[in-house]
This record gives C-alpha cells, sequence and structure tokens, in this order.
C-alpha cells in the first residue's frame, strides 16, 4: 500500500503551469485531393485533381522525350556502325622469343625440297634375287593347332601346349621371396618360443622332457588298457545299482583317459607349474 501512494513533498504545493503538447503539422501529399466540398446534406465530396507542382513536374519530365531519347543524350554518328568481327577478343602480339626459336625437324620431306637426281646403281637385282633364292633355305611352316576337325586354326606357340616354360633354368627353383620368406618366418617362430620361455620361466613353469612325456603317454594307455580289461570284465545283464554306478565310473574314467592321451599326443611341447 506505502508503495502504490506517492510520496509526500514541499515541492508538490508549489503552483505548475499546464503545458499544452505541441501538434505536428498536418501530412499532405502530393496526390493528394485539392479539397473537400460539403453538400447540404453534410456530406463531403473529394474533388479528384492533383496540385499545380505535380503538374508542373510531370510536363517538365515529358517534355524531355518530345524528341528520339533525352534532348541533351548525345546521338551517335552514323559512321560508327558496329562492324563484323568488332567484338571478337584479339589475341595479344607474338613477343620477338617466340619468333627467335628454331621449328623441330621434320620428319616429312619439305614441299620445297628436291630429291637428290641423277644417282644410278649398277647392281642387278634380278641375278641377285635369283641367287638369294636359289641358295636361301625353305621357310619352315608355322606351327599350328585345330581346336576340331573342321574348326579355325591356332599358333601352337601360344597356346600353352607346347612345354616351353620347364625347359627354363630356373624352372623348378624355390623363388627367392619364398625362401626369404620363410626364414623370416622361422626366424619370428624361434623369437616366439623365446619369448614364451622367459616368459614361463618367470611363472616357474617346467618344460616337459621328451623322455617323461613318453613314460607318461605309457602309463596312461597302460591305465586305459586296465580300465577297459575292468569294464570287459562286467556282467552282461547289470540289474543292480552298485553295478550301475560302477560301470558308469569305469566308462568317464576310460573317456578322461582317451582325452589325456589325445592331448598329449597332439602337443609335444608341454609345460607343468611348479607347485
Amino acid at each position: 500500500m506505502a508503495a502504490q501512494c506517492a510520496q509526500e513533498s514541499i515541492y508538490n504545493l508549489l503552483p505548475r503551469l499546464e503545458e499544452k503538447p505541441v501538434k505536428p503539422p498536418r501530412y499532405v501529399g502530393v496526390t493528394a485531393p485539392l479539397a473537400d466540398t460539403v453538400t447540404g446534406s453534410g456530406k463531403a465530396i473529394h474533388l479528384t485533381g492533383n496540385r499545380p507542382s505535380v503538374k508542373s513536374e510531370v510536363a517538365k519530365n515529358k517534355a524531355q522525350w518530345k524528341t528520339m531519347g533525352p534532348a541533351k543524350a548525345a546521338v551517335p554518328s552514323p559512321k560508327n556502325f558496329l562492324q563484323k568481327h568488332s567484338k571478337e577478343p584479339k589475341l595479344p602480339a607474338r613477343k620477338k622469343e617466340q619468333d627467335s626459336k628454331k621449328l623441330p625437324a621434320l620428319s616429312v620431306p619439305r614441299r620445297t625440297d628436291h630429291p637428290v637426281m641423277g644417282i644410278q646403281s649398277k647392281k642387278n637385282f634380278i641375278n641377285t634375287n635369283a641367287v638369294a633364292a636359289i641358295t636361301g633355305l625353305p621357310k619352315k611352316p608355322q606351327p599350328i593347332y585345330v581346336d576340331r576337325r573342321q574348326g579355325d586354326k591356332y599358333l601352337l606357340e601360344t597356346s600353352g601346349l607346347v612345354p616351353k616354360y620347364i625347359k627354363k633354368k630356373d624352372y623348378g627353383v624355390t623363388p627367392k621371396y619364398v625362401t626369404r620368406r620363410n626364414e623370416e618366418m622361422k626366424k619370428a617362430q624361434k623369437e616366439y618360443e623365446a619369448g614364451i620361455l622367459e616368459h614361463l620361466k618367470k611363472r616357474a613353469m617346467k618344460q616337459l622332457s621328451d623322455e617323461e612325456r613318453r613314460s607318461l603317454l605309457q602309463g596312461l594307455k597302460k591305465n586305459w588298457e586296465e580300465a577297459y580289461r575292468e569294464f570287459q570284465g562286467l556282467s552282461v545283464e547289470i540289474d543292480t545299482i552298485p553295478k550301475k554306478i560302477y560301470k558308469e565310473k569305469l566308462e568317464s574314467q576310460m573317456k578322461q583317459l582317451e582325452h589325456d592321451i589325445e592331448v598329449i599326443e597332439k602337443h609335444k611341447v608341454i609345460y607343468i607349474a611348479n607347485e
């Protein structure tokens, strides 16, 4: 409530002069009507017509176009008419450096060149050709092959039927890039094995020797034979629960032994953790 009330001040008791707002002059357009006429019925009629300034401006603009174009514009001369190829781009003048360059030698004679006249040869071409035909070796027929009885003829050399590749010097020799690649693979395998050995040494792993591996494999096979012999000694009819349990035990034991034997035979290098 206190915010809405005006604050009390001694200046509010002084008399003040009322200031009347000043209105701007009324805007009158260029094409506005001349005046409004009020009839007896009280209706206003707008009279059509423009102001004198508009009429004078229109007349001034019309006066300039009474001739062909503005009055002060220069009329082109009839001698300066548009000529043929006048608007095409022109190439720059040729430099002297380009003129001084010599033209390349032509492989064909020029039009102004004349052949050498008066040179005659005393060679008897008839006798020379006859001697060459008599003493020359006959041409060997080119080897060809035909795909069928009435088929087309093809060259035999490019057909792949002639065993000319096996007669090469380097035929059957291992390429250098293959040997280099094999050496790199062997080197990488050795480095890998050396890294594994070092890693296993750090983890205190022991590699199983060949003799130990062979003896272990023989012992597993012996155990399997004993389990198999016991399995073969079971009765044909298993009618009690202990017999059934004993049979399942032998089957699982034989299956485990077979798995261990297969693993040891598959891997030649075996590591054992030291307990």
